[in-house]
């Protein structure tokens, strides 16, 4: 009977060691970062450590961070921001050498927004011409990268702007237009204004389409701004619970991955992820998935992208271990 015992436990503690590490390595396929210009190592390690939740990344260019984040960590999202990007030859050869994991292309940011406020001020005609020439050939090339249509601004100038772009598409080519495999969005305001935004792109790319032929949204900028921090994490938890349910959005990236003393007088600093000495504020902690995955207010990043599971995890291994040894 002992023996029968032993052999019992012996084999659920080998059962229980994967469950460990899956849970404390847990990631969710939809969160990602939109990295504006960090240059804090201990941020980067943190956010790129092996508990973390996020799965992606991008930085408003086709040049990774390659310094910062491993490739087999986080997918790097390329992104061709403007007219001059894409006609130039230096993207075209930068996008082929990103590594395989690489799969998806964004093009032209907030063209419907001035330059000054970061988007590329790009007519729907000069875009529709430069989407053909330029963007449709990754689409098409033996790489075969999935394509988005522009991202405007979560506003009714941006579905304006998008109305105008996809009849200049058709006009330039009655038959294809300017196609592409998602649909990528910004938005900064509250859960109901985001809620209602989604829901808006949803139809207009959607409502004619069979549900084989229907388009995912990637929400590539979000946040809530010139708000304060309880407010700012009330959106964020709402918001979260809602993108991580909702069938068609593929992806998201809140946008605050620098720290306080960075944010920009428009945003407001509650957004930011890391506060000014380099812990993370509440709205980090939160969006790195929280203290179930080893994340908490005021904790930073050491340079060695450890975070605080998983160090429990082998703990935990460790203990099994030696029950394990004990019973044998």
């Amino acid at each position: 009977m002992p023996q029968q015992s032993h052999f019992s436990t012996t084999k659920f503690l080998l059962a229980l060691l994967p469950l460990l590490n899956q849970a404390a390595c847990q990631k969710n396929p939809k969160r990602g970062l939109a990295f504006a210009h960090n240059p804090h190592s201990s941020d980067t390690s943190l956010i790129s450590s092996p508990n973390s939740t996020l799965t992606w990344y991008y930085n408003w260019s086709p040049y990774p961070n390659s310094d910062r984040f491993n490739s087999d960590t986080l997918e790097f999202i390329p992104l061709i921001h403007g007219l001059d990007g894409a006609s130039d030859p230096r993207t075209s050869r930068v996008i082929s050498r990103l590594p395989s994991s690489s799969e998806h292309l964004l093009s032209f940011n907030e063209p419907d927004g001035s330059n000054e406020s970061g988007g590329s001020s790009i007519s729907p005609e000069d875009a529709a011409q430069a989407y053909i020439e330029h963007i449709v050939p990754y689409r098409n090339s033996e790489r075969a990268w999935k394509i988005s249509h522009p991202s405007t601004t979560g506003s009714g100038m941006g579905l304006e702007w998008l109305r105008a772009f996809n009849a200049s598409c058709y006009d330039i080519d009655p038959e294809n237009g300017c196609p592409t495999d998602f649909i990528a969005a910004h938005f900064y305001g509250g859960f109901e204004g985001l809620a209602s935004w989604l829901g808006t792109l949803e139809e207009f790319y959607n409502k004619d389409r069979s549900e084989e032929q229907k388009l995912k949204i990637w929400v590539t900028e979000m946040a809530l701004p010139q708000a304060g921090v309880e407010e700012t994490v009330a959106m964020l938890n709402q918001s979260l619970a809602y993108l991580d349910e909702l069938e068609y959005v593929e992806r998201y990236a809140w946008f605050g991955s620098f720290r306080t003393d960075d944010a920009n007088e428009w945003t407001g600093d509650a957004v930011a992820m890391f506060d000014d000495d380099g812990g993370l504020t509440e709205v980090g902690a939160v969006y790195m998935g929280g203290e179930s995955s080893g994340f908490a207010v005021g904790q930073k990043g050491q340079g060695s992208g450890v975070g605080l599971v998983e160090p429990m995890r082998w703990l935990m291994v460790l203990a099994v271990s030696a029950v394990l040894l004990s019973v044998w």
